[in-house]
């Protein structure tokens, strides 16, 4: 009788642990689109919102300075045509980036972006950017890339964020594996 109430407990015991291992793993695999979700819905850590057009003006000015940077493996030159501009808030706008391939080959990247002051991050929505899909570019080639954005009228009643008159947008160009990359 006790053998088989520790054996009970054995079979109990190792038949969590799997439940545990096969729950651990399916948070691990799913973390990375839900946190992702999290800061789209949220804007946390100057995540953009992604939107189909624009209010409208709504009154009030924003500067937006714009950055560009290239992961060192990426033989690419990346820089906005325009360093910063005054955009209406509520108002559609659109400025363009400039990439250029310095290599002797087609070379595939991929932008990641942020937006800073994080909390304006929810209030930043892009209607169209090069960073939702990846860019390539053949030996030597130079391409003007747009972002077509405006900043949300409901950033004057966050009383975390209606004071901020500079938001940065930042993009980091990064190489693609093109071996993981399907031709």
């Amino acid at each position: 009788m006790a053998a088989r109430r520790a054996m009970e407990r054995t079979t109990r015991t190792a038949l969590l642990a799997v439940l545990g291992i096969c729950f651990m793993t399916g948070l691990a695999w799913a973390s990375v689109p839900l946190y992702r979700l999290f800061c789209q819905v949220t804007g946390l850590n100057g995540t953009t919102q992604r939107g189909l057009q624009a209010p409208g003006a709504a009154g009030g000015q924003v500067r937006v300075d714009f950055d560009a940077n290239v992961n060192p493996k990426l033989p690419w030159t990346f820089r906005p045509e325009n360093p910063s501009e005054t955009v209406d808030i509520g108002a559609r706008d659109m400025v363009f980036f400039t990439a250029t391939n310095r290599s002797d080959k087609p070379v595939t990247g991929t932008a990641t972006f942020n937006v800073t002051p994080a909390q304006a991050g929810k209030y930043f929505t892009k209607i169209q950017c090069f960073c939702f899909t990846q860019q390539t570019l053949k030996a030597g080639e130079t391409a003007r890339m747009p972002v077509i954005f405006f900043v949300d009228p409901k950033i004057a009643q966050d009383p975390d964020a209606r004071d901020i008159q500079t938001i940065t947008l930042s993009y980091t160009f990064y190489p693609v594996d093109s071996a993981a990359t399907p031709s």
